[in-house]
């Protein structure tokens, strides 16, 4: 029997038990997803700014490319999964990945950087979109949150790992070329997984929109009896509403800019303000790894936990968590190792509450069949955010001081918090 055929009669069934294979494929892929953003958390700034000799604004631009890159691509991808198959959008993903250790390990002047940058956003927003999307296609509802979570925890944890990986190697042989090119490892292994063991997910999408369907038809009948389907929304309208039209979704659009906001920022300033005030450059690489660490194994439990207790009191919780590691780490520099390993803690631990969270809201408040385009939007607010986050901190550090660009931060992720006590939705139920 062919393989096309053998593969059509394998059931389709919803469940984190039923789809445990694929799931922790993938998993691994987003583990390696991540370790591609973590070999610049370190790294990078301090080439810019010591090998290249720039300010912080100029460096900033390696941020704030990647950053706009991802946001696009995190907005058309949700898109065209529509008219290409989850698994060809995460090659294609990983693909355009493959340049960027190299772009990155033997750059001869900032523009490389950039370029990498540009390339690193459309990787990021391919991959990390389509695992994020094929985990929620294989769980279907019931565990959504703590589906997310894992994949959040997944991704973060190889943020976390590259991020010392490449602080010891920038410690033992220097700043290039040798921690960008443990890169290659991660994409070349990436798109071999991919291309060899991933599956498809459609088939469970479309499963959960027909069993989403049925479960309304009854109380979504006209007067005769007939059934009413509600056709999803186009990408524009979806926009609209993640935007200014529906006051949950504009809310969770909002901190999860912030969110991000915060981690572009501490990505450009925080490894050139904590060598300043005195701290190593593999103590910068502890201080940078715990922050995704304690993201990476909080979402194992933030999750569940938003499953539980609905997504507002996380998102609330988690963004003036955020707040207060800011103010540490910048109040605290007269002990700058240790003010930046706790509020590194802080910072990780707010951010776990918050991401998936988030997700799961989104995905709580659109049909099945919108999720994509909806995920795709919130996640283009979301990553738009290390845009900003490096502008601000870019600008603010040049008109005034690296701490003042972290006590701006520390402002906006208060307000935030605010924000979304008063505009999210209470309930954990879906929409």
């Amino acid at each position: 029997m062919p393989a096309s055929t053998r593969a059509t009669t394998v059931p389709v069934r919803l469940g984190l038990r039923e789809n445990l294979g694929q799931f922790t494929l993938l998993a691994l892929v987003n583990l390696l997803v991540g370790g591609m953003v973590g070999l610049e958390r370190t790294v990078t700034p301090l080439v810019g700014a010591q090998v290249f000799g720039l300010g912080d604004l100029t460096v900033a631009l390696f941020v704030m490319a990647f950053g706009v890159t991802k946001a696009v691509t995190n907005l058309v991808g949700g898109a065209v999964v529509g008219r290409y198959t989850r698994k060809k959008v995460l090659v294609a993903g990983w693909i355009v990945g493959l340049p960027v250790p190299f772009l990155l390990a033997f750059a001869p002047n900032w523009w490389w950087v950039i370029g990498a940058n540009v390339l690193l956003g459309v990787n990021q927003g391919l991959t990390w979109s389509m695992t994020v999307n094929m985990k929620i296609d294989l769980v279907g509802p019931a565990r959504r949150g703590l589906a997310l979570g894992i994949n959040e925890t997944a991704g973060y944890l190889g943020v976390a790992v590259t991020a010392l990986a490449t602080g010891y190697l920038a410690t033992t042989y220097g700043l290039q070329p040798a921690p960008e090119l443990l890169g290659a490892v991660y994409a070349i292994a990436g798109l071999a997984l991919t291309v060899t063991l991933v599956r498809d997910t459609s088939a469970h999408a479309r499963l959960e929109a027909e069993q989403h369907h049925a479960h309304r038809r009854t109380d979504e009948q006209d007067p005769g009896g007939r059934s009413r389907a509600t056709a999803a929304p186009g990408l524009g309208t979806m926009f609209a509403e993640l935007t200014w039209r529906d006051r949950n979704l504009a809310s969770i659009s909002q901190a999860g800019l912030v969110n991000n906001l915060n981690d572009g920022l501490t990505w450009v300033l925080l490894p050139v303000l904590l060598v300043q005030a005195g701290v190593s450059v593999g103590g910068v690489g502890a201080i940078k790894a715990l922050y995704p660490f304690m993201w990476a194994v909080g979402m194992l439990g933030t999750g569940h936990l938003a499953d539980r207790i609905g997504r507002k009191i996380p998102v609330v919780a988690g963004m003036a968590i955020q707040a207060v590691g800011l103010l540490i780490i910048v109040l605290g520099l007269s002990r700058a190792f240790l003010a930046g390993l706790v509020g590194s803690f802080l910072l990780g631990v707010g951010t776990a509450l918050v991401y998936p969270a988030l997700l799961a809201a989104i995905s709580d408040g659109v049909h099945p069949a919108a999720r994509a385009a909806a995920l795709g939007g919130y996640r283009f607010w979301r990553d738009i955010g290390y845009a900003v986050g490096a502008l601000v901190g870019g600008v603010t550090a040049a008109l005034a001081s690296l701490e003042a660009a972290v006590l701006v931060a520390a402002g906006l992720t208060a307000a935030s918090a605010v924000w979304s006590r008063l505009a999210m939705r209470s309930d954990r139920h879906r929409s």
